[in-house]
């Protein structure tokens, strides 16, 4: 292995990053920083985040500065703020012995005005996120006509998130000798284009394995039912007592939800999602980075470039849609040398996508075994021991205080001080998981079993009919074949109602099960609301709406009840807006499973026939 020195890395940068604790190269370093201090070396490198890359790229491309010319000389182009802000302070620490070189981070969400001030003083780096940067461009307050380096870091994530179209606006602006590089975690087709578009002969560098995951990394699954995730997510994060890392979710609605639970269960949380301002954003990340928050709950967009260090666990409230966001979720921990663990919380429906991650990462998901109570009490009890033997007291701090102390526990001996210490601790954790079960794993054959016995309690009848409990009064009461574990709830029932059905529907009680629902209208528009909503299909897979079989005559049955509880009627302000072509193509919900909603293929084909 080289030194930085062999490398070529000059004095100055070589003084600064000692200081910073750099004492050998890592892997992509160094392969990359001799390509980029040679000329006309354009470089694809392909590596995971946490892997070294900002002084892969940052250490050559300070080296080739010139300090005494005032204009922009390289542009690095990255997807987030954070990431801008992360890698603009990482070139200001290299350059800390290089006097006069100005590096500008430029991106939304602060003064414009001010970058554009720095601008027309003069800076020799720009680390910018492509939205900002084009828009200082059409004010013509950026000239990047004399830029020699230009580096497009986390390509594959700037890609992901749409910024297409303005790195090929921002790229047209920028002189063609200049040397490129571009850093990605995947190799996406629109990489592709993009090499081709805009490098000469570009040299390829694979870290590790073409989009394979880091090998630092345990990959956990566990398979539980829908409805248990939670109380999975609870027990995995008191199993890990000391569990500092993010917990993934789908949407800004379920981020928002979990993290409230979880506050609200004691637990060290907060969420980061898009609906949050700036100014909230910087706080919640601020409190993450200093570990006065130990489970960030977050949206994939929203952690973007989200660069901290020491993460232990990467947590997947379920499998993302896309299989290369898995790779970036899970390349959070485990970072520069260190091990991490990525868990996945699933439904056996997801087990097809366990496999096709394991096909990408090119490694194996162990199946997690979900720890009882008594084990977590255990873990939490060992852990507080550890940190009682390594805590440090201070004999002076405490001299005046402790006989005191002892005097008021003189009565009691050793052993009755450390039960009651335990107990002081535990009792809330010992007592909740006294009389908690053990949460199910689902397989195939635990899945097949639960069916069985939903059909054993009557949810089915001995035909495969499905029964229920009558309607109320004027109401008539309807089977769908849609259920929670569909991402189906009350809201997106109601939803899903009004844009099949045209006009007015008023909507009674609603009973959600796991596979299937139960929902009741007015009598009078039965038949209009079974026609319509039979004609459209969700995903390929077609709407069944049909009369509900009864149980025992006409009784009101349980459920949710959105007339009596002041909730959900179709004519209420709170519903979403209806198009107003009920026959259009449906925008995709904001919930824990996005579905697009549209007319079947069938149903499609009549109306061409008919016309």
């Amino acid at each position: 292995m080289k030194t930085f020195e062999e490398l070529g890395v000059a004095a100055p940068i070589l003084k600064a990053i000692q200081e910073m604790g750099y004492e050998s190269p890592m892997p992509v370093q160094e392969e990359v920083i001799p390509l980029l201090l040679g000329e006309d070396n354009d470089v694809i490198a392909l590596a995971q985040t946490g892997t070294g890359k900002t002084a892969a790229f940052g250490i050559p491309v300070l080296q080739k500065i010139e300090i005494s010319r005032n204009y922009p000389q390289a542009l690095i182009l990255c997807p987030t703020r954070e990431l801008c802000l992360q890698i603009a302070g990482d070139l200001s620490d290299y350059s800390k012995y290089m006097d006069r070189l100005m590096v500008l981070p430029v991106y939304g969400g602060s003064s414009i005005e001010s970058q554009i001030k720095t601008l027309k003083r003069g800076v020799h780096i720009v680390v910018a996120t492509p939205g900002r940067l084009l828009d200082l461009m059409n004010r013509k307050t950026v000239d990047l006509s004399m830029v020699k380096s230009v580096i497009l870091d986390e390509a594959d994530e700037m890609l992901n998130m749409g910024f297409s179209d303005s790195i090929n606006a921002i790229l047209a602006e920028v002189p063609e000798s200049r040397n490129m590089l571009l850093f990605s975690a995947t190799m996406p087709n629109g990489i592709a284009a993009i090499t081709r578009k805009y490098m000469s002969n570009p040299k390829e560098i694979v870290i590790g394995v073409k989009n394979e995951g880091n090998k630092n990394i345990r990959h956990i699954y566990y398979m539980v039912r829908a409805q248990d995730k939670y109380l999975a997510l609870k027990r995995i994060a008191d199993f890990y007592p000391n569990v500092y890392g993010i917990v993934f979710c789908r949407t800004r609605r379920e981020t928002q939800e979990i993290a409230d639970r979880l506050i609200q269960d004691g637990y060290n949380a907060d969420s980061l999602h898009g609906e949050l301002s700036q100014a909230q954003r910087d706080y919640v990340m601020q409190k993450f980075r200093i570990k006065n928050i130990q489970l960030l709950v977050a949206t994939d967009v929203a952690a973007r470039g989200l660069d901290v260090d020491d993460l232990t666990h990467i947590i997947n409230y379920g499998l993302p849609d896309e299989l290369e966001l898995y790779t970036h979720r899970s390349g959070r921990t485990g970072r520069a040398g260190k091990t991490g663990i990525s868990i996945s919380i699933c439904h056996i429906k997801e087990k097809g996508k366990i496999r096709e991650i394991e096909r990408v990462i090119n490694k194996s998901f162990e199946k997690g075994e979900m720890p009882s109570g008594k084990a977590i009490c255990e873990k939490q009890l060992f852990n507080l021991v550890e940190q009682i033997e390594k805590v440090k007291v201070d004999e002076e701090e405490i001299a005046s205080i402790m006989p005191s102390v002892f005097r008021k526990l003189e009565w009691l001996d050793k052993e009755d001080i450390i039960k009651r210490m335990v107990s002081l601790e535990f009792n809330r954790m010992i007592d909740y998981y006294k009389d908690a079960g053990d949460i199910e794993v689902m397989d195939e054959r635990s899945s097949r079993k639960e069916r069985g016995e939903k059909r054993d309690r009557g949810e089915r009848g001995e035909k495969g009919e499905r029964r229920s409990h009558g309607a109320e009064e004027g109401y008539s009461r309807f089977f769908l074949n849609f259920g929670k574990a569909d991402g189906m709830f009350p809201n997106q029932l109601i939803e899903l109602i009004n844009k099949c059905v045209p006009g007015r529907i008023r909507i009674g009680k609603i009973d959600l099960r796991d596979n299937f629902s139960f929902f009741e209208v007015e009598s009078k528009d039965a038949a209009h609301v079974m026609d319509s909503m039979n004609s459209f299909e969700i995903e390929g897979r077609r709407i069944s709406v049909e009369p509900a079989k009864e149980e025992g005559g006409t009784g009101g049955g349980g459920g949710f009840n959105p007339r009596q509880s002041g909730g959900y009627r179709s004519d209420f302000k709170k519903r979403p807006e209806r198009n107003s072509d009920p026959h259009s193509h449906f925008d995709k919900y904001s919930h824990s499973n996005d579905k697009p909603w549209r007319r079947s293929s069938s149903e499609r084909n009549t109306r061409k026939k008919k016309s």
